[in-house]
């Protein structure tokens, strides 16, 4: 059984954390404290009081001590492994950055990783983690830190930039969801029992959300070679793939899409986009499939409204509150994530396991720029996270996430140097703002720039809104 120190920066007292929590719970083969921090003490008090109820369940197998910190740097200290899972801001600066760019016919389905909004909310998330990257170096340089914040890339590409040694990657489930709908593809086509997500072997590489797969196989089946006729049954109607979920039930949960935008995207480059339509729609020219809500409905997904994901996050957090004073049972069940697998990989404890990250690019995708953060498979094994060198994108692919990948890394450098004509040009080159003329475009950050003024003040000149 391996003793281990997991310190926990953020997950305030929401689902994920306890997806987490849950998880190690019923890890055999490793166990030990998890040090739980956030600039929201209580909503750390609150995990560690749910952590103690997973616990107490017959089908914990392995048991934790939560710890709440109220510094960083106790929280860090003599940790193997550091979670990174924070929101930047509130949910009232997140509507700026979802909600004003619709005044200049911007519409956005999520807001958090590219366009206006992933461009705001990375000018909040990367000094905070500027600020990680150096307290990590400091306190706990051997430890290996998982990134789940988003922007993913950004984030992780401020993590390695700031401390070159550091031994982090950023994790995330999407292309899970991709291998879940290729399931479904061979249920409905080969016409056999669903396989399970892990028997449908793929090559996926792009940048985060905007991740491809190249190649994919179930049992010896081209499964990107029986796509068409599963899309010649299903490009109207849609389909879900989430298991137990009808394919039309995606019309009623905002989170949720018919994949239309996927297949439409196989139709026109031959290679299945892996993130979910709500994501994918973000990294092209908002005329191809998010000109406005309606036109969100005609491709099946949802403009996710923020005012939905306040109540969401309401609800949540009333959850957790009844689950720590005992009024609702705690669920203890695997869920579909990876995370503490690649945890055990990376200890010995497990063989090694290939899975997808987002780590420095040092060659595994030759036509992206080395040195930015691309996501493709790894291979997870003792102490050591390295690259699958993927197979290539096709040109009008590869042209498509080049231009989204220069862009992040334009606005992180803008973000380091903290100049915002550098942080401009890489907003206005985002494909949402494709048809923006320059003096609105300029409006518009700098409207955007004010309203999240709170949270950038410290960090950054606002008076230099004047020289863009």
């Amino acid at each position: 059984m391996k003793n281990i120190k997991i310190a926990y920066i953020g997950g305030g007292s929401k689902a994920w954390a306890r997806v987490f929590m849950t998880d190690l719970a019923l890890s055999e083969g490793i166990c030990g404290e998890i040090a739980l921090y956030d600039i929201d003490l209580p909503a750390a008090e609150l995990n560690r009081r749910i952590g103690m109820r997973i616990n107490e369940s017959q089908k914990a197998v392995s048991k934790w001590d939560y710890q709440v910190y109220e510094k960083l740097g106790d929280a860090l200290s003599g940790a193997d492994f550091v979670a990174c899972s924070i929101l930047p801001g509130t949910f009232d600066e997140m509507a700026s950055d979802v909600h004003l760019p619709e005044e200049y016919g911007i519409y956005q389905s999520v807001g958090d990783t590219v366009g206006p909004g992933g461009v705001l909310r990375a000018m909040r998330t990367v000094p905070i983690y500027e600020g990680f990257a150096r307290a990590i170096k400091e306190h706990c340089p051997n430890a290996w830190v998982i990134n789940l914040t988003n922007p993913m890339t950004a984030c992780t590409k401020t993590l390695f930039d700031i401390f070159p040694g550091i031994k982090a990657f950023g994790c995330c489930h999407e292309v899970f969801h991709a291998q879940e709908f290729l399931c479904c593809v061979a249920k409905e086509v080969l016409d056999v029992p669903r396989p399970m997500r892990q028997e449908m072997r793929v090559d996926a590489c792009g940048i985060n959300h905007f991740t491809w797969i190249t190649e994919a196989n179930y049992n010896g089946v081209d499964m990107l070679a029986i796509l068409p006729e599963f899309i010649e049954r299903y490009y109207g109607k849609g389909y879900c793939e989430h298991p137990g979920v009808a394919p039309e039930d995606f019309l009623d949960n905002p989170f949720r899409y018919g994949n239309k935008v996927k297949m439409d995207l196989f139709r026109r480059f031959h290679v299945l986009a892996a993130a979910g339509d709500r994501h994918l729609v973000e990294f092209m020219d908002g005329a191809w499939y998010i000109k406005n809500e309606s036109e969100a409905e005609k491709w099946l997904y949802h403009l996710t409204s923020v005012d939905y994901r306040k109540q969401d996050q309401t609800d949540k957090i009333k959850r957790s509150h009844r689950i720590a004073d005992g009024m609702e049972p705690v669920v203890v069940k695997h869920s579909d994530e990876e995370i503490v697998e690649l945890m055990k990989a990376l200890l010995g404890v497990i063989p090694p396991m290939v899975s997808n990250a987002n780590i420095v690019n040092t060659g595994q995708m030759a036509d992206m720029p080395y040195g930015s953060v691309v996501e493709t498979n790894c291979v997870f094994s003792l102490d050591s996270v390295k690259p699958i060198v993927a197979k290539s994108l096709p040109g009008d692919v590869s042209a498509l996430v080049l231009r989204n990948a220069m862009n992040i890394e334009n606005t992180y450098y803008g973000i380091k140097r903290r100049d915002m004509h550098k942080i401009f040009e890489a907003f206005v080159n985002q494909p949402l703002c494709a048809g923006l003329a320059l003096d609105k475009a300029r409006e518009l950050f700098c409207r955007m720039v004010n309203a999240t003024g709170g949270y950038l003040k410290e960090y950054f000149d606002l008076d230099g809104l004047k020289e863009i």
